[in-house]
């Protein structure tokens, strides 16, 4: 059984980390809003086994949480946001997607490196390891915010690095249920927010494109 959910374990942390390099490669915002869906439902499932494997029913709090807010919720309300302002549907990109997934193929090697020297003396390497995949999709959200110019997409690379740290805290042993529902509770507020500061992005500089704000700023020539 430990060997067995050892793999289990590894392979959905694993696949957290694929569908991150999904996300980066998406040139599409509706395909890249499906695409965090699907790291969402991951998300739910790598949690779950980790509640499973653990013996912490209150984990599954957490993974239910990420599989109706993340998954259903977030998607649904940036969907219709990106519908309502009419936003370009494709995704603007500072560099090209080629050196953003060698980018991103180095920030994974360099967590997988630096997470398993500095838990070495950990007791538990399946906690080791999810640590280091749940490092690799926080650093793979930040490069997504680095690289994209469209502010939906960088709502949606935060999303991704807040999805990471959540992997992080299932695996490290879990986490008390009260940070999980303040977790939903952030969640929610922090989409009221994000949506009102849509609108008004959108309605002072007709567009969502960080670029344009800062050419409006004078910040470019």
């Amino acid at each position: 059984m430990d060997g067995y959910a050892f793999d289990i374990a590894h392979l959905l942390s694993g696949s957290l980390v694929l569908v991150s390099f999904m996300m980066i490669y998406q040139d599409r915002i509706y395909a890249l809003l499906n695409t965090f869906a699907m790291q969402a439902v991951v998300l739910a499932l790598a949690v779950a086994w980790q509640a499973f494997i653990q013996g912490a029913p209150h984990l599954y709090a957490t993974a239910a949480i990420a599989l109706v807010f993340k998954a259903m919720i977030v998607p649904w309300a940036l969907h219709r946001m990106v519908a309502r302002m009419g936003i370009q549907r494709q995704v603007e990109t500072v560099t090209g997607v080629v050196p953003t997934m060698l980018a991103g193929m180095g920030l994974v090697a360099l967590s997988i490196l630096l997470m398993l020297q500095l838990t070495a003396a950990a007791e538990s390497a399946l906690a080791r390891e999810d640590l280091a995949f749940a490092l690799s999709v926080i650093l793979l959200g930040m490069l997504m915010m680095v690289t994209r110019r469209n502010a939906v997409t960088q709502v949606v690379g935060f999303m991704s690095l807040e999805n990471g740290l959540i992997l992080a805290a299932a695996g490290a042993q879990g986490m008390p249920l009260v940070v999980e529902i303040s977790v939903a509770f952030s969640v929610l507020i922090a989409m009221i927010v994000i949506g009102v500061f849509l609108f008004r992005i959108r309605e002072r500089f007709d567009s969502v494109d960080v670029e344009t704000m800062g050419e409006f700023r004078g910040d470019r020539p």
